[in-house]
């Protein structure tokens, strides 16, 4: 069709103007960024996720999603927008890669209506500027269903293991995540692809084992390199990879026991956000950022299951709609029955949202069509969605004026539907189904363009679109909330430190030592300089032990400690007040002491 390659050009442009804008001004994570810094100055901190150039200790995650960024930040240098560029992309490949696999599942028309969907999904925009693995992870499951896809449709092995390959470099972003597409790809696999059941089992066992293996492959070889070679595994009580996978980023996500499979004690607090429980994706939060066609992708799913139940067991469109539904209703599970999300993390649902938007809407029309009885179903889709638009915007009215717009082209989109019926002109017919589905992607559009102010774009740890979080009330009363982290843009007290302490350093490996990330991240983005991050990122992890740090200082690697009492005493923090002097705040420039305090541990071994 020729209106099929522009449109796409058109919804890729508008996808890149909105993940990119203002790139510059990117809410980079701190904690990542900082290692994202790290990573581009040393092959030792780029291959093991190291949290500082010397690598002392890991991020508490895989490194795999940091790959690109430490990449292009190597490349073009330690800039804001170096860091979030790979985000875009990935978010833009993203689009365009559901865009053709849904064409060849159900059509240009619902591929297409997809594309408009993931593009215009509030949470995709704010999280394509970030530098948060979830984009990556997107990205690489929806390669996974597109793989997945062609290996039911044409029975050739090797799609099959390029979909496990995919699944576990998604596992290198993103680690047990990744595997919750599995199952669904399994089932979908043994009950619409080709062959013996036999054939199709054995074959499942061999896509399976190769997402295994390339899922583990970096933390085998972690856990095979001696520890004096490699940095201290953060999150973990035994410095054990593993521990960090199963445990730290497993376990203590859905357990009361937080030390797990060896997890540091105390971090599944510490890292979520509420937002859980069966009415986590349609809480006043969460629902604007991911759910506006969540009744009509429902609808979607069990509809095209339920009227294409007396086809083939191999019928292809069957096979989508229990791909992406089984997508959406796995992770709609996993969530609802964790210990807390941030907002963020339903992003990867926004894929199978799209695609059964796109799908359900092409079936709808086919039907719709065809003159059956069923041809209701779309311009009740219409109706539904735009009433459900009403539901999520009700408690902020934040874009009532597009409601506005909105109602009226449902009803008349809806109402053209009813009344003219399938016999009636092709233009009028395409124009009241053009009214209808724009008016299914206003007020979405309008919650992710709102993130385009800083206001709306939630906070740098956790971005939510619209006038939703914590960031967003108290930058109404105080907009310094809005301040962005970036690299290479020190504050006047970060370069009064860094000048002190660069200054007074004499050989020693170490710049100096924090206690947890929290205080290293900032002088990390600034100026990428070995630090000892005491504690990992929850300043609970056993690294060093005090007498690992007393060596440290003795043989003169180590001189200065900056403590905070924000973060949790430990050992390590004990002997330094014990050990070591502490310096007045105006000795390197600061004014007030703030929630750090300095001390030089030169002569007090």
């Amino acid at each position: 069709m020729r209106w099929e390659r522009p449109a796409l050009a058109a919804v890729l442009l508008v996808a890149t103007v909105l993940y990119a804008w203002g790139l510059d001004r990117a809410a980079i994570h701190p904690y990542y960024s900082a290692a994202i810094r790290s990573m581009a100055t040393s092959w030792r901190a780029f291959f093991f996720g190291g949290l500082d150039p010397s690598g002392s200790i890991t991020l508490d995650k895989l490194p795999g999603a940091f790959w690109p960024e430490a990449a292009t930040v190597w490349l073009f240098g330690p800039h804001t927008w170096a860091a979030a560029l790979p985000q875009v992309v990935e978010g833009v490949l993203t689009v365009w890669l559901l865009h053709r696999i849904v064409r060849e599942w159900a059509g240009p028309f619902a591929a297409l209506i997809a594309a408009l969907t993931l593009t215009f999904t509030p949470v995709t925009v704010v999280l394509n500027r970030a530098t948060i693995p979830d984009t990556a992870l997107t990205l690489l499951l929806v390669a996974a269903a597109g793989a997945l896809q062609k290996a039911v449709r044409t029975e050739r092995l090797l799609p099959l293991i390029t979909c496990g390959v995919w699944v576990g470099l998604a596992f290198q972003t993103k680690m047990l995540q990744a595997w919750l597409v599995l199952p669904v790809f399994a089932v979908v696999y043994q009950v619409a692809a080709p062959g013996t059941p036999l054939k199709r089992v054995l074959r499942l066992l061999l896509g399976g084992t190769t997402a295994l293996v390339v899922s583990c492959a970096w933390v085998l070889l972690a856990w095979m390199t001696p520890a004096a070679d490699r940095p201290y595994v953060d999150g973990t009580s035994n410095n054990n990879p593993f521990s960090q996978v199963f445990g730290y980023n497993g376990m203590s996500r859905f357990s009361d026991d937080p030390t797990a499979f060896g997890a540091v004690a105390g971090t599944s607090a510490s890292r979520t956000d509420g937002n859980t429980g069966w009415g986590m994706l349609i809480n006043h939060t969460i629902g604007p950022q991911v759910a506006w066609f969540l009744p009509l992708a429902v609808l979607a799913a069990v509809l095209g299951l339920v009227w294409r139940a007396r086809e083939p067991r191999t019928d292809l469109l069957r096979a989508g709609f229990l791909l992406w539904g089984g997508w959406l209703a796995v992770h709609a599970m996993v969530f609802s029955t964790s210990n807390g999300n941030h907002p963020y993390y339903t992003a990867v649902i926004a894929p199978a949202l799209a695609a059964l938007t796109g799908g359900g809407l092409a079936l709808f029309r086919s039907e719709y069509e065809a003159g059956t009885r069923r041809r209701v179903a779309l311009p009740s889709a219409i109706v539904l969605t735009v009433a459900w638009a009403l539901v999520l915007d009700w408690p902020t009215l934040f874009v009532s004026w597009l409601l506005v717009l909105a109602v009226p082209l449902a009803v008349g989109g809806a109402l053209g539907l009813w009344i003219c019926g399938p016999r009636a002109s092709h233009l009028l017919l395409q124009g009241s189904l053009a009214a209808g589905i724009v008016a299914t992607l206003l007020v979405p559009l309008g919650w992710a363009a709102s993130s385009l102010d800083p206001l709306y774009a939630g906070a740098s740890t956790s971005p939510t679109a619209g006038p939703v979080g914590k960031v967003y009330h108290k930058a109404l009363h105080d907009r310094s909330a809005l301040r962005q982290v970036g690299l290479d843009q020190p504050s006047d007290r970060d370069t009064a430190l860094l000048d002190y302490l660069v200054s007074h350093r004499h050989g020693e490996k170490y710049l100096l030592a924090t206690q947890a990330a929290y205080p290293a991240e900032r002088l990390l983005r600034a100026d990428s300089q070995p630090t000892l991050v005491m504690g990992g990122f929850t300043g609970k992890t056993p690294f060093p032990t005090s007498q690992q740090l007393g060596d440290l200082v003795t043989t003169h690697q180590l001189r200065y400690v900056l403590l905070t009492p924000r973060r949790p005493a430990t050992p390590a923090t004990t002997w330094v007040k014990s050990h070591c002097t502490r310096i007045r705040s105006r000795a390197y420039g600061w004014r007030t002491r703030g929630s750090f305090a300095l001390y030089d541990c030169a002569g007090k071994h």
